[in-house]
């Protein structure tokens, strides 16, 4: 089906596990869309993507309107059947549904609303689920949920035309100089966090640097611009070198660890071009 495209292969290994958890579409009977990481819905969608699967295709709109079916009236998706909602799971589901090009869609509307309601003094938003107790630390806002938040607004007309999403950007870029593990979930800037990891999957360099680049705001940012040294110094030739990812998509040829990657470099590519 896909034969014409040079990661045939890797589509077809990523189709493969569409089962794996009980149910089509990476999924399981009752629609847990984050279980059996890294092949869930809500990302095995975005794999396909990168490796250049239309979102038109059916495989693709089947696995949005899967995600969609766990769309609540009050904005948020409840990506697991028990349990409460967490903001880091909607921000997951929006941000896969804007990639796939629903953005505009008023489900999503109604979603952008419930972050911007919900958006914290400091600027980001946070997952209050104190797993490391609730020492001074967990009283910031949590790195990864803002990032992918972030990474969803991009795709609305709120881009570079809204003061929130500015706060948003600068408390991310003042966790470049905080360093330490913030939030209730400890997310820090550390030896892990400056490994490249692709594809984009959690809170990293990589990932922090390509959602930052698309905000105006960092372009003559000193910490922008410190963070963005950081990552070329770990290029080979301007060119990607996947330095981690996650022992399932070992397997894949677009991210072998140790190896240059192609489609990386373009997202590489893509971050030097906004920062000029």
């Amino acid at each position: 089906m896909y034969e014409a495209n040079p990661y045939q292969s890797d589509i077809e290994n990523i189709l493969s596990h569409r089962g794996d958890n009980g149910s089509d579409l990476w999924t399981t009977e009752d629609r847990r869309l984050l279980k059996g990481s890294p092949f869930n819905t809500l990302e095995s969608a975005l794999y396909l993507l990168e490796l250049g699967i239309p979102a038109d295709d059916p495989v693709m709109k089947d696995a949005a309107e899967l995600i969609f079916s766990t769309w609540q009236e009050d904005g948020r998706f409840k990506v697991y059947p028990k349990g409460g909602i967490y903001p880091c799971q909607t921000a997951f589901a929006l941000r896969t549904l804007c990639y796939l090009g629903y953005a505009d869609d008023e489900r999503l509307k109604k979603t952008v609303e419930y972050f911007l309601e919900t958006q914290q003094p400091d600027g980001g938003w946070k997952c209050n689920k104190y797993s490391f107790g609730r020492g001074e630390e967990t009283e910031y806002s949590t790195p990864n949920t803002t990032l992918m938040v972030l990474d969803a607004f991009r795709y609305t007309e709120l881009l570079n035309h809204d003061s929130r999403l500015e706060k948003a950007v600068d408390f991310l870029l003042q966790h470049w100089v905080i360093r330490k593990p913030i939030s209730p979930c400890h997310y820090g800037i550390g030896s892990l966090f400056m490994q490249v990891e692709y594809p984009f999957r959690g809170y990293g360099l990589f990932y922090y640097l390509y959602v930052l680049s698309f905000y105006h705001t960092v372009k003559n940012d000193a910490r922008f611009c410190e963070a963005l040294e950081k990552l070329k110094e770990r290029t080979i030739d301007g060119r990607i070198v996947v330095e981690r990812v996650v022992p399932k998509l070992a397997k894949l040829h677009f991210c072998k660890k140790g190896c240059i990657s192609e489609l990386g470099t373009k997202r590489y590519h893509e971050i030097l071009r906004a920062a000029e």
